[in-house]
């Protein structure tokens, strides 16, 4: 870059050379050179905004003068001899195919060292130019992509580069002329967009209509209405008119979904509270009879009675645990006397009880580590045998059953275990995770081939996420 009198600087920053533009397969003729003349006041500068800065010349480090006497400059990626000359009085000239031009002055080096440095201006408008094309591939604003290329062409007679300015001119035109193209492109698949998203709100509303008139499954129904909201939220670019009546349709059938559930659970109060007197008049009868020394005939009543108060439906919850209560209550008085007044059977529970201590010993090798199908077989055997053996004092039962609720626990765990192993819901979503991170790795190879370092960043930062979750539901499934 020149300064106000025309002379290049001595120091730029340093930078990473822009991709490499291959030279014509021809060297342009140079023309005669002009006839010397006063040197330009000033270089013209470059048209257009430029992505990356422009060092060509790394600055001295601070400290000790440097041994070498100019500043050393970055070789450019193209080879500007091919393109133009920089004079030893500085003056640095420019080959088109109008003929050669004076760009410049260089008074930081010697000739080599501007011409490099002509070179690296030239790189620079070559990266703006193959970024607009990557632009215009990429499906961005042709429009404006269109307008920068032409604003950038009719900087290009007056730039001070050194390079093939008129391959810079051809894929200029060349991005002006397909940008129209694109346009059309950009407002075919808008159309398309737009009419794949009217398709999605119809077959949402057509999803809710029938929930709302069918369905009776009101917690899930419920649920699938707002994930319906949800998606329907999400869903942009439907024609505003369009758009309303589908809306209309929706809350339609949202409303008539809840008010066939608020009838529904208005039928259920009433029921519950039928339920509710039942139960009280259930427990007032097991409360008369918890005074009984009919044992046999009395105990078939309560169970008469037990049998009517699953009949009788659910009270409201909190009435419901304390009729419960009540009801159980009452039974238990009748029985606690029965088994008083029968305890010359108490011998025999007793030696109910040491039977099964002997067959919980006998079948505690129970392991479905050592085969899940041979561990069921001989858990059913020994409830079989433990069913057989009868009663056994009741201070024994809890006792006994732990310890059968213990081999009967570790058998279930295993066949629980064995059965979420292939469940497919969670290695779908594992699959999913998977299919998440490929999406992101896409697109931020996509982003860096564009040159669009912050977005392939964060796009990378993304698939690290879902491969981290992907790698947290695999384990989950493979750990059990």
């Amino acid at each position: 870059m020149s300064d106000s009198n025309g002379t290049a600087k001595a120091t730029q920053e340093p930078s990473t050379p822009p991709a490499p533009q291959a030279p014509p397969a021809t060297t342009p003729e140079a023309s005669a050179p002009p006839t010397p003349g006063p040197r330009p006041s000033g270089a013209p500068k470059p048209g257009g905004p430029t992505p990356h800065p422009k060092p060509h010349a790394i600055k001295p480090a601070p400290g000790p003068a440097q041994p070498h006497p100019h500043p050393v400059v970055v070789p450019s990626v193209t080879d500007p001899s091919v393109w133009g000359r920089v004079d030893e009085d500085g003056t640095a000239w420019v080959k088109t195919a109008a003929g050669e031009r004076v760009v410049g002055s260089w008074q930081a080096g010697d000739a080599a060292e501007g011409l490099v440095h002509f070179g690296r201006r030239f790189d620079d408008l070559a990266t703006e130019v193959a970024l607009l094309e990557a632009r215009l591939a990429a499906g961005a604003d042709a429009r404006k992509t269109k307008a920068a290329a032409v604003a950038l062409a009719e900087s290009l007679p007056t730039a001070a580069v050194i390079g093939d300015i008129d391959g810079l001119t051809r894929r200029l035109a060349a991005i002006a002329e397909h940008s129209e193209e694109a346009a059309a492109h950009a407002k075919e698949e808008k159309e398309r967009a737009k009419h794949e998203h009217t398709e999605r709100k119809e077959a949402l509303c057509l999803e809710a209509e029938k929930i709302a008139g069918e369905s009776t499954q009101w917690k899930a129904a419920g649920d699938r209405l707002r994930e319906i909201l949800d998606e329907w939220k999400s869903i942009r670019g439907v024609d505003r008119k369009v758009d309303d009546a589908l809306w209309k349709r929706y809350s339609k059938a949202r409303e008539a979904f809840n008010r066939r559930r608020g009838a529904h659970f208005a039928d259920l109060d009433r029921e519950r509270a039928a339920a509710k007197t039942r139960k009280e008049e259930l427990c007032v009868r097991a409360e008369e009879l918890s005074g009984s020394t009919d044992w046999t005939g009395t105990a078939a009543v309560f169970r008469d009675l037990l049998t009517e108060w699953k009949a009788a439906g659910r009270a409201p919850r909190e009435a419901d645990e304390a009729l419960w209560r009540r009801f159980k209550s009452a039974q238990d008085v009748f029985f606690a006397a029965r088994n008083a007044a029968v305890s010359e059977r108490d011998a025999e529970f007793e030696h109910n009880a040491t039977a099964k201590e002997e067959l919980l010993r006998t079948y505690e090798h129970i392991d479905p580590a050592n085969g899940l199908d041979a561990a069921r077989a001989a858990l059913r055997d020994l409830q079989d045998k433990w069913d057989a053996l009868g009663k056994v004092p009741r201070e024994r039962i809890q006792e006994l059953e732990g310890k059968l609720r213990t081999i009967e626990k570790r058998v279930r765990e295993a066949a629980d275990a064995q059965w979420r192993r292939s469940d497919p819901e969670a290695m779908a979503r594992a699959a999913q995770f998977r299919e998440r991170v490929a999406q992101f790795e896409e697109q931020a190879a996509k982003a860096q081939a564009a040159g669009n370092k912050r977005e392939a960043e964060k796009a990378l930062e993304q698939a690290k996420q879902w491969r981290e979750w992907a790698d947290a539901a695999e384990g989950a499934v493979s750990n059990l």
